[in-house]
Formats: structure tokens, sequence, C-alpha cells
């Protein structure tokens, strides 16, 4: 167990953590991009990936009581699997969860590109921030790091109220257009076709990229922070179920409203046809509800800055984490004495976020990336969960979830799906982007002198560096509704990921290393860096 920070996170903090995560950007986009994708059928996409993200969330929640860490999140896999699969997990889970920070920031000045102002205007031209954009979205990242400079309070109580109030805004957003008048016209759910304008493919590539994964990546963030919560075996569990079932009543009321509010002119050019830069300042501005539209002008900054606060201290948390997995040098392990966090990691997460900023200039280029990026993060948690339940009887369980052996094969199921759904070839440049981390990995280990257990590394995470070559396969031959090849028809080749999906599910639980606690980590770094310190000041 960390004995570096301090517990003291209280439920409803931690509750309101993972829902402030995951109220942020997506709120404000959301409803729009899954609408252009889908159609009103956008609304089963959010329930789908809500479904998929709880059952998912279940598995990581057990593993947060069983392993209270900061950061913990990057650490499960490694514990259950080895350095290798741990590296390879915790590399996904970071990089979905880094690249949040810069994309709440580019959301705020994208909706400032609506203020009826010249040089607003010109911040995001062509679904692109310009330079003027980029460099204010730097600023707000610059925020966000410090807030989070000066240690875990101040960072919760700015939280508290940021979460209540970008609760409150986006629940008037949504009652607002409905009383405004609802066109019912527009859900054609007196019509099939017409309530799934582009097929129920279209729907599955929504869950997989319109932001809906994203959104609900939040419940992370209570996971990340149970190394500093009281009673984590039962407060991180509960705090990451009620975030998820929060948020899904207000992204399905939102969705709903956004529909219904839409000119129906519009509606029949197309729903892929409807563009907006600020979607909900601008539809309020359209039906003439312009304190709505400034209201929602000044939640545009609360909203995704709320989350990219959280993010900014959850990811310093998983930076400590990897380095505890001895991924990373030992300087991002260094806790400020009086302050308690990172400060190490946190400069690292403001230059990667800026690199995100620089290359991804937009809402929806970086949240389609992020988005399946998330999805790969997934794959490591119900397997390590099931291997640790093999592996690590002897030890005690605070939590034992029920159901857990039907729950997360379907966990596993369903994200190989949705990384299927995510289409070729965004899923397969997704998966090259993981696998060419590996060299420095490698190169990493035989600077530690750790060579000698490559081996044992590679022979336990064998199912993982197979799984994703394999998935890229698949998504190149699979179905022309999801940019494949053709080889394999629609509806088959769900099922053919599907069973392949359940292939490395019980090869990776079969393949867990044998079980040592997270302390005997931590005990063998210390003695290792004793034994190197003469070398080391040489």
């Amino acid at each position: 167990m960390n004995k570096d920070f301090k517990r003291q996170i209280g439920f409803f903090s931690l509750m309101l953590t993972g829902l402030g995560s995951i109220i942020g950007s997506g709120w404000l986009f959301g409803a729009w991009r899954a609408a252009k994708i889908a159609g009103p059928a956008s609304i089963v996409a959010w329930i789908i990936g809500a479904a998929v993200i709880l059952v998912i969330a279940l598995t990581y929640a057990e593993l947060g009581a069983l392993f209270p860490e900061s950061g913990g999140m990057v650490r499960y896999a490694h514990i259950s699997h080895g350095p290798l699969a741990g590296f390879i997990g915790a590399w996904a889970n970071w990089i979905a969860i880094v690249s949040v920070i810069p994309i709440e920031a580019e959301a705020s000045i994208q909706y400032m590109s609506s203020w009826p102002w010249e040089w607003s205007q010109n911040l995001y031209l062509d679904g692109s921030l310009q330079l003027s954009g980029l460099l204010l979205s730097g600023v707000l990242v610059v925020v966000y790091f410090f807030l989070n400079y000066w240690g875990i309070k101040v960072f919760m109580r700015a939280n508290f109220a940021i979460t209540l109030f970008k609760f409150f805004i986006p629940t008037i957003t949504a009652i607002a257009l409905v009383l405004t008048g609802v066109h019912t016209d527009n859900f054609s759910l007196n019509s099939m076709e017409g309530f799934v304008p582009y097929g129920w493919s279209a729907v599955f590539t929504a869950v997989a990229t319109s932001g809906i994964v994203m959104s609900f990546n939040g419940f992370q963030s209570p996971v990340n922070l149970a190394g500093e919560a009281r009673n984590p075996s039962r407060n991180v569990p509960l705090a990451i179920a009620c975030s998820i079932f929060v948020a899904l009543f207000l992204y399905l009321f939102l969705q709903i409203s956004y529909i219904g509010a839409i000119n129906p002119t519009d509606v029949q050019k197309g729903w892929n046809l409807i563009d907006f830069s600020s979607p909900f300042a601008e539809l309020a501005i359209a039906l003439n509800l312009n304190w709505l539209a400034m209201m929602l002008y000044v939640d545009a900054f609360v909203s995704p800055s709320g989350t990219g606060i959280i993010y900014m201290a959850t990811t310093t948390r998983m930076i400590y984490a990897m380095e505890r997995n001895r991924s990373l040098p030992k300087i991002f392990g260094q806790i400020h004495p009086l302050y308690g966090v990172p400060r190490a990691a946190m400069w690292f997460n403001l230059g990667v976020a800026f690199l995100f900023m620089f290359f991804f200039r937009g809402w929806s280029a970086l949240a389609t990336v992020i988005s399946v990026m998330t999805i790969i993060s997934y794959i490591t948690g119900p397997i390590s969960l099931m291997a640790l339940r093999r592996t690590a009887n002897h030890i005690k369980w605070p939590l034992r979830l029920p159901g857990m052996s039907v729950l997360a094969p379907l966990a596993f199921v369903f994200a190989s799906l949705i990384l299927y759904w995510a289409c070729w070839p965004l899923a397969g440049k997704i998966i090259l982007l993981i696998v060419i981390v590996l060299p420095f990995y490698l190169w990493y280990q035989m600077k530690m002198n750790a060579t000698e257990k490559v081996n044992l590394e590679v022979k336990s995470a064998l199912w993982l560096l197979t799984y994703l070559p394999v998935m890229a396969a698949l998504s190149y031959i699979g179905s022309e509704q999801f940019g494949g090849i053709g080889l394999l028809t629609f509806g088959w080749d769900m099922v053919v990921v599907g069973a392949f999906a359940l292939a490395f599910y019980f090869w990776g639980i079969h393949s867990g290393s044998k079980f040592q606690h997270p302390e005997d980590f931590t005990r063998q770094k210390q003695v290792a860096s004793t034994a190197t310190a003469p070398a080391t000041s040489a």
C-alpha cells in the first residue's frame, strides 16, 4: 500500500471527482458529434457506451479496493502479468488520460469562436484552432497545472464548486431546450429507417469515436486517487457506480433535447451535414435563448477546466505509479515533502499536453484518438482481475463482486468490439502507436540491467503482444461498414471479433505471472536503489 500520500478524500469528494471527470467537454460536443454520426439512434449509443463502461469499471473497482494506490490504473497489469504487460497497459492508459488535458482546453477556446467579435471568430477556422487559439489553450493548461501544483487540498476545494456548477448548467440547458419546443418528427420513431438513418454500424461507430467512451472515461479518477481515499474498499466502487449513473442520465437528457431542438429543415438535409463550432451555444442563439448562450459561454470554461484540473491530478499519479513499476526514471517518483505531489511528473505531463495540443487542433480530431486509446487501455483490467483471483487467493480481498466470472469476459469482449467499431484504418493507427514504444521499454530495461527477466516478461505478456496485431488484422479484413475490405460480412464480423476476444481472454488469465504484493516491489526497488547508490554518486 502506498504510504507517501495522505488519505484525506471521502466518498462525496471521490464521487464528485469521478462525476467532474465525466462531465467535461463531452457534454458540450458529444450530443452533436454522436447525432452527426448516428442520427436519433445516438440515444442508443449513449446507453450502450454507459453499459459497457460500467461493466469494465466494476473490474477496476475491485482492483482499486484490493490495491488502493495512487495511479493504480497503470499498476494492475504490472502486478498480475509482470513489467512488460504492465508497461503496455500503462502506456495506453496514460496516453488516453493525459491527452484529455489539452482537449478540455481546446474545447473552451473552440466555444469562444462563436462569440460576436472578429478576433474570437478567428480562433477556430475550417475545423482547426489557429495560432491565437492554441496560445489561449496553452494558457488554460498552465492554469490546470498550477491548481494542482500546491497539493491535493487546493485541487479538491476547486473541484467541489466547479463540479456542482458544471452539473447545474447542462441540466438547465436540456430543460430550456425541451421547454422551448421539441420537434418530435426529428426522432422518426414511427420509422426505424428514420431513427437509424445510417444503419446500426453507425450507432456502434458513434459509441467508439464520437466522444461517448471518452466522456465516461472519468470513472478512472476515483480509482487513480484510491491511495488517498478514506475506506477505499467501500468508497471507490460506490463512487464509480454513482458517477456513471448520474452522468448517463444527464447525457441522455442532453442528447434528447439536442435532437428535438434542431430545425427540421436542417434535419432533412442530413444529420451528417449539421456542423457547429459551439453546438449548444449556437443552438441557443438560433432559438433566441440569449441568456442560455451566455451561461453556456461561461460554462464552456468551467466544465472543461474542471475536468482538465482533475486529469492533471490523476495523470500525475499515473506517472508516479509507472515509476514504481520501474518503467520510468526515479525522478518521477519523488514526492514534494510539503505539498505531497510528484512535481517532476507534473512537469512531464505539462510538456506532453502541449505536444498533443500542437498536433490535434480541434475537439473532434482529438476526441476520436482519445476514445480508441481509452478502449485499448481497458483491455488489461478484466484479465488482470481474473488472473489475480487465480494467483492471489491467499491474500485478503476487501471486495469481491458477485458474477465477475461472467462480467469480466463480457467486459473484455465489449472492449474488443468497440475497438473494432472504431473502423479501419483508425484502429490500426492507434494500435501502432502502442507498439512503437516497446523499443524504448526494452532499452530502458537493458539500462536497468533487467534483461535476464525479459523472457519471463514476454511469456506473461505474449497474449497482449499477439492480441494487438490480431485486432488490427481483423479490423482490416472486416466489413465495409467498419472500414474493412469486406472479407468478413456485417454481423458475422462481430461474431468473429467476439470469438477471438474470448480466446485471448482465457489465454490472458492463464498467463498471469506469480503474484508478488506491491509492497514487495517497493522493498525490492529500495534495496536496488541502495545497492547502486555509490555508483550513481560516482
